[in-house]
């Protein structure tokens, strides 16, 4: 048994090995790979998580998961796990967001420069926020106040609303469900965020949770309209030889072979969503068209595609009173993620009524009129060495134009002289300062170059266009 015990041990640890070393796996559809270019012009998208979890103002899902983790906590403290659990479990009865209004969030995202978006349409509880014929515990089930509204669909409804303003849809799902029986088996409790029972065991029980899954992406594949990226997380799902050193420190228990075939979804998705860009969040592998750094921006550039998603607020769903980020935060965390070379997914939790807090629109509406003058500076860009040199961040379009952003701390003015490295520049090198009148001047000294601003009032940041 001992011996027997090692070897398998052994064996996992040099498939972690592996897993953790593998490289970014480049795609070869050309479909996709033209998808993914156009989706790193796109530069900067929306997130909404929401469900009926925001009725009460909590994290979304995690407080169902029996795991010790700041982020699991269940309120009132001290409260039975199975009483909460039916508790949570009963919040549709009361789930009815009748101030719901896609429109107002599609225009609002428009207004900020915001090129694509990602719906939560199921998150780790299970409870789907479209109608799917796999399932009842649904946001159009007869026992939810919502389903007799007939935008009760929210997902088709959200979808539709941006697509309208042209932004580009993403449907965010969980391969996890922690409602569906064939996931967490109710004949044993679960004991951590995987599967209650031993998928080796009982084989049977896999392949209907993995036949279920299947059928609910092509769902959103076929039942949607135009779906451009499958945004998908809970990323411990995976196959037994795709574990790595992070992926096992989510699990209490040993790790199982939680294979659900993604190349037969993918290539299912695909058929009906030519060109679509598979996310399958942490899983290094030929399903990782991009990879998403969460509420983190890298140090510096990163050889693959990647997005930072962040949320606006201090948490990734509703809850009442959130703090939100300032405008100069958010700015220049674009610019800064921009520079080397990924996309910003910010998220922004609905409320329990369907609205956002005032202070979202607002911060949205600060952040347009900022990429009203700068956009050029963002779309359509890639990183371009230095990438950064002290408070200056460097983009460059696919023509050679480059541009300077000089970041502004709150209520800066213009200095009236900018200096950066790193950049070489011939002689006669036009400049100008967008959304400035006034001469740009420049001049080299000492390996530094020298822009002369002109005096007007800018915030948060400015940009010098380099027609190199």
């Amino acid at each position: 048994m001992k011996k027997t015990f090692l070897t398998g041990c052994l064996l996992l640890a040099g498939l972690i090995s592996q897993a953790q070393h593998e490289p970014y796996v480049k795609e070869t559809d050309p479909a996709v790979l033209e998808k993914l270019d156009q989706w790193q012009d796109w530069k900067f998208g929306l997130m909404m998580h929401w469900g009926t979890y925001s009725q009460w103002g909590i994290v979304e899902s995690w407080s169902l998961c029996p795991e010790d983790e700041g982020w699991t906590q269940r309120k009132p403290a001290g409260i039975p796990y199975y009483e909460y659990k039916q508790k949570y479990e009963a919040l549709p009865n009361t789930f009815n967001p009748v101030s719901f209004d896609p429109a107002k969030w599609a225009a609002a995202a428009k207004r900020a420069g915001m090129k694509y978006m990602v719906f939560t349409t199921k998150h780790h509880d299970g409870f789907n926020m479209f109608d799917t014929k796999q399932s009842d515990y649904k946001i159009t089930a007869p026992n939810v106040p919502f389903s007799k509204d007939p935008r009760a669909d929210v997902t088709k409804e959200t979808f539709n609303a941006f697509r309208k303003e042209g932004i580009h849809i993403g449907a965010y799902f969980s391969k996890p469900d922690w409602h569906v029986n064939s996931y967490w088996w109710s004949y044993f409790p679960p004991k951590d965020r995987n599967p209650s029972y031993e998928i080796s065991k009982y084989p049977e029980l896999w392949k209907q949770f993995s036949d279920f899954t299947y059928k609910q992406i092509e769902e959103l594949m076929t039942g949607y309209g135009k779906v451009e990226i499958l945004w998908l997380d809970g990323g411990w799902v995976r196959p037994l030889s795709m574990q790595t050193k992070e992926s096992l420190s989510w699990s209490k228990t040993p790790p199982q072979d939680q294979d659900i075939n993604m190349p037969a979804i993918a290539s299912m998705a695909r058929k009906h969503q030519p060109g679509l860009i598979v996310v399958d969040r942490s899983v290094h592998g030929p399903y990782e068209n991009y990879r998403t750094p969460e509420q983190s921006i890298p140090e510096k550039p990163l050889d693959y595609p990647w997005e930072t998603c962040m949320t606006m607020g201090g948490s990734w769903s509703y809850v009442p009173n959130d703090q939100y980020k300032r405008v100069n935060v958010l700015i220049h965390n674009l610019v800064d993620i921009v520079a080397k070379g990924g996309n910003y997914l910010l998220n922004i939790g609905p409320g329990p009524d369907g609205k956002w807090h005032d202070e979202a629109y607002r911060k949205l509406d600060s952040i347009g009129q900022w990429m009203n003058v700068n956009g050029d500076a963002i779309y359509g860009t890639r990183s371009v060495a230095p990438y950064k040199d002290g408070k200056v961040c460097f983009t460059q379009k696919k023509d050679g134009t480059l541009y300077a952003i000089y970041l502004l701390d709150e209520n800066e003015s213009l200095p009236a002289v900018i200096r950066f490295g790193g950049v070489t520049l011939k002689k006669g090198t036009k400049m100008e300062l967008l959304g400035g009148k006034g001469k740009v001047s420049w001049k080299e000294v000492d390996g530094m170059i020298e822009v002369k601003m002109p005096s007007v009032p800018l915030k948060h940041a400015a940009v010098i266009k380099i027609k190199v």
